[in-house]
């Protein structure tokens, strides 16, 4: 399928349509491993955060998730992330396909 050009944004009525643009989005296996790794990076420090009330590193959790995701794009989608033009879509998204992952839905 050819992309959009990169200004131009598409509108999506429901997350539900939105996910399948998702995925094509995250065609590379590289750059799902790399969004996988991310996510649950992010989570453990998440939880590490709360749990020893070290609040500063909550800063951290964005970094370390969309850090590892954004690498994915650059070098093996060549794409710009969904982030920029759909963010909340978009986070949803990177969990969504981080759970389809760990169940099989997805190819990791």
């Amino acid at each position: 399928m050819a992309q959009l050009p990169e200004d131009s944004i598409r509108h999506f009525s429901s997350f539900d349509e939105f996910y399948p643009f998702y995925l094509e989005e995250h065609a590379d296996r590289s750059s799902r491993r790399l969004h996988f790794v991310g996510t649950s990076l992010a989570l453990l420090l998440f939880v590490y955060a709360l749990a020893t009330r070290r609040w500063a590193l909550l800063i951290l959790v964005p970094v370390v998730g969309y850090g590892f995701a954004w690498l994915g794009h650059s070098i093996f989608e060549k794409n710009r992330p969904t982030t920029f033009r759909h963010p909340l879509y978009s986070l949803m998204g990177d969990f969504r396909m981080w759970f389809d992952m760990l169940r099989g839905r997805v190819p990791f």
